[in-house]
């Protein structure tokens, strides 16, 4: 008792913040968003073909891709919401929940990475464990992590992972922070450019200092993961894809987008699955501390690694049509936050003997800002992004189990799967789907529509009787 209780006073603030983060992403989970979009809707269902026959919606067995829209679903993320399905069914909750916990490990793997970069030096007051737990209480508030924090996010689990990852990375478990690298980069594809960027040069590092056995283990389990990978790209035409999506005029002015002022404090991203509308990725109260951050990591060498990071975080996106992206440049999300919190530290020195208060103040500050966000999004988000999240055809298949509905939002085929019922108000077997349904001709982004199944037509344009 007296070790659990010690246990408990040691780690009472990040168990503050865990629950904090808990509260904020449960909170109406399966409400808001207003409804789950096509994306949700197809790992939400794929999981479920899969709990229930052990193939996806195109009748292959456990794939490591899930081909859904022709896009080709990662699987982590999807056989994680399996887990949630046995236990809630197939639901908006289910489907979401997975990502409340990637994003919790998300927070405490954070902690431990910062701990760990910090710890060298003990010499101040606040340092150390206070720079780690500001971090991942900054990164539990930021806009920029929220909405991807309690929604059907495949990222979710690629952060997770990847922050892991980082935290193994040394000598004694550098084949443990390999694995967790493979698992990021199949759980979201912005960490299948980010690893190698990452690990290449570890390894080569770690060859160099003798290290064979690690670094051959660590190699072998590389070339191994590559393969399913190699077989998407190659032999699965899912290279086509990412060339067209990959093409760019000005890769260099897409990168340096998302480093915008008016996008990471003002308008935030413009898609509203990914933000509030008209909302900063950060908050303005972030400016002085990432600034000031900024400056004390460049007078400390051992810091240099977060600013390695935050350079390298915008590069899947660069490569994409859309910028700036809070999704694909997710990274950036948990790195900033310890610029952010460093630059707490730094500015905390100016005034060493009132470190404490100015602590508590900086955090009331930070509380009222998520305070206000969370109120926004509590009572506008749903009005303002409802038809972003594609709440028409919840509306439409939660009433209606035949017909002809219009693929005017895109894949309307999936909500029917995902919402409606069969004609016994049992979900729509996955059997029953493939047997029955005609699909439309590939498009030139590579993906698949579905015409029709069982008794539903999706034409663009649905007949006037």
């Amino acid at each position: 008792m007296r070790k659990l209780l010690r246990l408990l006073q040691t780690n009472f603030v990040l168990i503050l913040i865990c629950l904090l983060f808990l509260g904020t992403r449960l909170f109406r989970i399966d409400t808001i968003p207003s409804s789950v979009y096509w994306d949700e809707a197809s790992i939400g269902y794929n999981a479920y073909s899969v709990l229930t026959t052990g193939k996806d919606e195109w009748g292959e067995f456990m794939p490591f891709h899930f081909r859904a829209f022709g896009e080709f679903k990662l699987p982590v993320y999807i056989y994680s919401v399996v887990v949630s399905e046995a236990i809630f069914g197939l639901t908006p909750f289910a489907v979401r929940l997975p990502a409340v916990i990637f994003g919790l490990l998300s927070v405490l793997g954070l902690y431990l990475v910062v701990l760990k970069l910090t710890s060298h030096k003990q010499s101040l007051p606040f340092r150390g464990k206070s720079i780690a737990l500001l971090s991942s209480f900054l990164f539990t508030i930021t806009p920029w992590f929220f909405i991807f924090s309690r929604t059907g996010y495949e990222a979710t689990a690629g952060l997770a992972f990847f922050i892991w990852a980082i935290y193994f990375l040394n000598k004694r478990t550098l084949v443990i922070a390999t694995l967790l690298f493979i698992i990021s980069a199949y759980s979201y594809n912005s960490f299948r450019i980010l690893t190698p960027l990452v690990l290449t040069p570890v390894l080569i590092y770690y060859l160099f200092k003798k290290k064979f056995i690690v670094v051959l283990i660590s190699i072998a389990i590389l070339i191994a993961s590559v393969i399913p990978i190699y077989k998407l790209y190659r032999e699965d035409s899912g290279l086509s894809r990412l060339q067209t999506v990959g093409s760019t005029t000005n890769i260099i002015g897409n990168y340096l987008k998302n480093y915008s002022p008016s996008y990471l404090f003002i308008k935030g991203d413009s898609n509203p699955r990914s933000q509030m509308p008209d909302t900063g990725q950060l908050y303005y109260l972030d400016i002085l501390f990432l600034v000031l951050g900024i400056v004390y990591i460049l007078k400390n060498k051992k810091y240099y690694l977060i600013l390695v990071l935050l350079i390298i975080s915008p590069i899947p996106a660069a490569i994409t049509r859309e910028n700036p992206h809070a999704l694909r440049t997710i990274l950036m999300s948990p790195i900033l936050s310890i610029i952010s919190a460093i630059g707490i530290y730094y500015f905390s020195t100016f005034y060493k003997k009132f470190t404490y208060p100015i602590l508590i103040g900086i955090v009331a500050l930070y509380v009222l800002s998520f305070e206000n966000y969370m109120y926004k999004f509590g009572t506008q988000y749903n009005t303002l992004s409802s038809s972003a999240w594609q709440i028409e055809y919840k509306e439409i298949f939660e009433k209606q189990r035949s017909g002809c509905v219009s693929d005017e939002f895109a894949q309307p085929y999936i909500f029917a799967l995902f919402y409606g019922e069969d004609d016994k108000s049992n979900k729509v077997s996955p059997s029953d789907f493939i047997a029955t349904r005609v699909l439309n001709p590939v498009s030139d982004w590579g993906f698949s529509t579905v015409a029709s199944f069982g008794n539903y037509t999706f034409p663009k344009i649905c007949p006037i009787n």
